[in-house]
């Protein structure tokens, strides 16, 4: 198969780190994942991942904790998720550099814009963790902001039990309508919540391409990658 994209950002929730438990990490999960990143890099693909923390802690969640604080304690968990993630991705033999925007550098590198393109254009998977190194940021922004930073052709939003974007929630509305082709403009006016305005501006005001699609398929990753019309395309 060939593939569409020469770089990808692909953005992971954390929930789909956890498999069917919910909470924490699944490894049969993430291995079935890093396969299919794996099959990706070999196509030649540049690929770059953002993974959520939603497994462990969502900042915006906490009740009593400080808002700053409890986003902080959700960026350290996008670290755990990018560690366990890149073990998988080198037991298989694929290289792979974990970068975090909050230095911690017995960990993994410290985020820098020229050292990440470097690391891709040398055949490396470079995982983005701790979010943008910011509270009141998601990591919908952080794929954005990193998608525009390396000058990606798209990103690959992978949705845990949704195949794209609906015009309500396909869980609770069994007529909900799901949306083949959108614009940014769209979903900000229409207020879709598939990602938060901040992100969703941003893409649209760096023009890149985004595909909603759905994680649970087998092989849904590739697919997207190789231009099969799957899912929920934003322009």
């Amino acid at each position: 198969m060939n593939p569409k994209y020469r770089r990808i950002v692909l953005k992971l929730s954390g929930e789909a780190m956890a498999g069917e438990q919910g909470i924490g990490i699944d490894i049969d999960t993430v291995k079935q994942i890093a396969s299919q990143i794996k099959s990706i890099h070999e196509m030649g693909v540049e690929t770059s991942v953002v993974i959520g923390g939603g497994n462990f802690w969502r900042g915006r969640d906490a009740l009593t904790i400080d808002r700053a604080t409890s986003d902080y304690m959700g960026m350290l968990g996008t670290v755990m998720n990018g560690l366990a993630f890149q073990d998988c991705l080198e037991e298989m033999g694929v290289t792979t550099r974990l970068q975090t925007a909050i230095e911690m550098k017995e960990v993994a590198e410290p985020y820098i814009r020229r050292r990440a393109i470097r690391h891709l254009e040398k055949n490396r998977v470079v995982i983005f963790s701790a979010g943008t190194g910011n509270p009141f940021f998601s990591t919908d922004t952080t794929a954005a902001l990193r998608a525009a930073e390396i000058d990606a052709d798209v990103i690959l939003l992978a949705k845990k039990g949704v195949d794209g974007i609906y015009d309500s929630d396909p869980k609770f509305n069994k007529d909900a309508k799901k949306f083949d082709n959108l614009t940014y403009y769209e979903i900000l006016s229409r207020e879709l919540k598939i990602m938060d305005s901040t992100a969703t501006s941003l893409c649209m005001d760096n023009e890149i391409p985004l595909i909603v699609f759905g994680i649970d398929e087998p092989n849904s990753m590739i697919d997207v990658v190789c231009g099969k019309d799957i899912g929920t395309n934003v322009k």
